[in-house]
């Protein structure tokens, strides 16, 4: 399926910027906050076809993963892949409007919440299929190896991902071939609306990499910094040819698993614990301790990003939905 109004230069820039500014990387965080607030708003508002899964709470992950990895890398995750896809470069208009089944949107409307890509980007179609992206990761690392271009694959899921097959044989065979791919587990406490001590018998799903000879590291999912330290020493060994890694990011989902879902299952005072860490927060603090930013100045980050948004639904809302010809065209171009 071929993209809709996705402009590539614009989404390498945004890319760019993340990387050469820690105030641009608070800001891409606040921006992926505010949107996946205003999603759940839009979804009351029946904005938004279908379901949508939001991931406020794990911008730290994003943002870590984009700070070190190329647009020439592939990246595959998940159904819960707004905040990727902004933190990799992908732009507002293009998400939102995928969102919102717009023609604007990064996939022309047709692909909704839980189908938005970046080619430009390395923004594989997010995948709806638990651990879907797992095993296509490790393809995309073997187009590079036999290849030789030097991109390493990256594969983003949830802790549920990890009891599935997929999880197994991928990581096995990237262990046997020495594949440059890099598996992230984002490891927010939940499969759906089970908490992972129900279904999982090892607290750190990262020592499951001791059983294909492959090296591992469990970090704070909710510090930007700590993340991106991890994926970056995975990314080189990988780049360097010494193959796969697992890394385990300890992070919280703020919102139930999709947007009809109140999370009435999580124990009292947990919300509030991790509440306590808001990645937002803490990196906003850090900012400010290091002089790049004062308390005024991470107010004013927060209204213009704001200001922004509604500029954006503006943009958004007056692009039109797609059209019959356009889907039967795209389906006619799949069958291809």
């Amino acid at each position: 399926m071929s993209a809709g109004t996705v402009d590539g230069g614009q989404a390498v820039q945004r890319r760019g910027a993340l990387q050469a500014s820690r105030v641009e990387r608070f800001r891409r965080m606040v921006e992926i906050r505010l949107i996946e607030d205003r999603v759940l708003e839009l979804f009351g508002e029946g904005l938004i076809p279908g379901t949508t899964h939001t991931s406020q709470g794990q911008e730290a992950v994003c943002v870590g993963v984009a700070a070190v990895t190329q647009p020439t890398d592939p990246v595959a995750c998940t159904y819960r892949g707004h905040g990727m896809a902004l933190a990799l470069g992908a732009t507002p208009e293009a998400v939102l409007g995928e969102i919102l089944g717009r023609q604007i949107g990064c996939m022309g409307g047709l692909g909704g919440s839980m189908h938005l890509s970046d080619p430009s980007v390395g923004l594989l179609p997010t995948m709806a299929i638990v651990g879907a992206g797992i095993p296509v990761a490790a393809g995309a690392a073997l187009t590079a190896q036999v290849l030789g271009t030097g991109a390493v694959a990256v594969s983003v899921f949830g802790d549920g991902a990890a009891n599935i097959g997929a999880f197994h044989e991928g990581l096995n065979l990237a262990a046997i071939w020495k594949l440059p791919v890099v598996f992230i587990c984002e490891n927010n406490q939940y499969g759906e609306y089970t908490r992972i001590d129900r279904t999982t018998p090892v607290t750190d799903i990262a020592v499951r990499a001791t059983a294909y000879a492959i090296p591992s590291e469990v970090v704070d999912g909710q510090d930007v910094d700590a993340v991106e330290a991890a994926v970056a020493g995975a990314v080189g060994r990988a780049r360097s040819g010494a193959g796969p890694t697992l890394v385990e990011a300890k992070t919280y989902r703020y919102a139930g698993h999709s947007r009809s879902d109140k999370a009435t299952y999580r124990p009292p005072g947990e919300l509030d614990t991790w509440l306590k860490r808001d990645p937002v927060t803490l990196f906003g603090e850090k900012l400010v301790s290091e002089g790049l930013l004062d308390a005024e100045g991470l107010e004013q980050v927060g209204a213009d990003v704001a200001a922004a948004l509604e500029a954006t639904l503006e943009r958004v809302t007056a692009s039109p939905y797609p059209t019959d010809a356009q889907m039967l065209a795209q389906a006619g171009a799949v069958r291809e």
